[in-house]
């Protein structure tokens, strides 16, 4: 008989790993029956032709928010003391004080804070937002829907979601086996797990042995190592076109190489528009010199902001907007969910970009799969004022610390050196590509291709 597997989604940001990668035909090849227990506003079955069970009930508790902020404040307090670095600190969000409503939210999870910043207080933290969790209606609501479904497992595709806590514990207390996937190679130090399973699967080694050394009363036989489907599609040949085809579908210029700007979120880099007009600035100063180049622009799918506007219009005669094909669907960053079609978007970017810059993303490693190097801006802004972030705290964070050596990407330390790494890079004269697949191998693991298969199998040993 088939196991029957719950593929949990609390919120839309695992679409893009377990709905439209081959996650799911991996799985049924394997002999599951798989169903997507739907959290989301995005209806798998309409747009996929997928089986789903819908969570209509979205109550929390009122006092989650407050609870589940005061827990990861408290949980960074305890890193910072007990590692002695005060890089923790930096991962804290300011506290809300516009209005009587914000300013009393805000003193109360200080108090909790205060009460609970230690590793007994955080475990009371944690039974306290479960305690306000399991009196909700949706707590209930899911009870009832895994009691009709009886699946055998509950596979959750991110461990950050608060939407996911209720339904999850309706698992735990029918006894059901349920499993959390780290969401992203930077969630384990940001105090970011928001459930407790039964089990957790992670990217690599690395991403084990943090949550073996940030959550104690996880132990070392509930953490496997599977790899992420994140990067599977840049392997799938099918998606390539042709550098013509791909040029014609976009407007792009096929005389023109091409340079890919990947936007960040407005919180990571708050002066981002200032680096794409730098790296404008630089391609403007080369064909000068005899270059043919030009930027394919690619956006933060979850920047609303109108910031580049100004940049992109002044320099359109070298900027080509490539917009990530991702579907809003309501007004949360988390409500704007990704496409099937954007893979073969981005699988495209990758392989006809000559090489990518940004402010510290992950798309260094999506280029990396298709061997393109890598420039990351590591210089301020004279726009940088106080109340502005300033982006060189991004490479201070642990997740940074992975870096095998500091050429595992191309840094840019200065503007006036950026025209200079862009020539070198198009000359051939400079490259991260072997030190960055070094460090994609520690931070995604050995095997990029095999995730799903791997997941599904962990799922098969746990059910044995």
């Amino acid at each position: 008989m088939k196991k029957k597997v719950f593929v949990f989604f609390p919120d839309g940001v695992g679409l893009r790993n377990f709905a439209f990668t081959n996650f799911k035909s991996i799985g049924e090849k394997m002999g599951f029956h798989i169903t997507y227990w739907n959290n989301t506003i995005f209806s798998l079955k309409d747009n996929l032709g997928f089986n789903e069970v819908n969570i209509e009930d979205h109550s929390a508790h009122p006092l989650l928010p407050i609870y589940s902020r005061a827990r990861k404040r408290a949980e960074l307090n305890v890193s910072k003391d007990k590692f002695q670095d005060d890089v923790y600190a930096t991962y804290k969000f300011p506290f809300n004080y516009k209005g009587l409503k914000n300013i009393f939210k805000s003193l109360y999870v200080k108090w909790l804070i205060g009460l609970y910043s230690s590793e007994k207080g955080i475990t009371k933290l944690r039974n306290k937002i479960n305690k306000l969790e399991r009196s909700t209606s949706k707590y209930k609501y899911c009870k009832v829907q895994l009691e009709a479904h009886k699946p055998d497992m509950i596979f959750c595709t991110t461990q950050r979601a608060t939407q996911s806590i209720s339904a999850l514990l309706a698992a735990k207390d029918l006894g059901i086996p349920t499993v959390a996937f780290v969401y992203s190679w930077d969630n384990v130090p940001k105090a970011m797990q928001v459930v407790e399973t039964d089990f957790y699967c992670v990217w690599s080694d690395l991403m084990k042995a943090e949550v073996l050394k940030y959550y104690p009363f996880i132990k070392e036989n509930q953490v496997f190592v599977t790899g992420t489907p994140q990067f599977e599609p840049h392997y799938n040949e099918s998606l390539l076109q042709t550098r013509e085809a791909f040029f014609k579908a976009h407007n792009l210029d096929v005389n023109k190489k091409y340079i890919c700007y990947s936007g960040d979120d407005e919180t990571t880099s708050p002066l981002d528009q200032y680096y794409l007009e730098d790296l404008a600035n630089a391609v403007r100063s080369l064909n000068k010199k005899g270059e043919n180049l030009g930027i394919i622009y690619r956006k933060c799918p979850v920047d609303f902001t109108s910031r580049y506007n100004a940049v992109i219009e002044t320099n359109k005669d070298i900027i080509a907007v490539l917009n990530p094909i991702w579907r809003q669907v309501g007004k949360q960053w988390n409500q704007v969910l990704p496409t099937p079609e954007d893979f073969k978007m981005l699988y495209n970017v990758c392989e006809h970009s000559e090489f990518v810059t940004n402010v510290c993303s992950s798309t260094v490693f999506d280029f990396v799969a298709h061997n393109k190097p890598c420039i990351y801006y590591n210089y301020e802004q004279p726009q940088l004022k106080k109340g502005i972030r300033d982006i060189g705290q991004n490479y201070k964070y642990v997740h940074f610390r992975s870096m095998p050596s500091n050429k595992a990407a191309v840094f840019c330390t200065d503007k006036n050196d950026l025209e200079s790494l862009v020539k070198q890079i198009l000359d051939g004269q400079l490259s991260n590509v072997e030190q960055c697949k070094a460090w994609y191998k520690i931070v995604a693991g050995k095997k990029p291709t095999q995730a799903s298969k791997t997941i599904w199998k962990i799922i098969d040993d746990i059910l044995k």
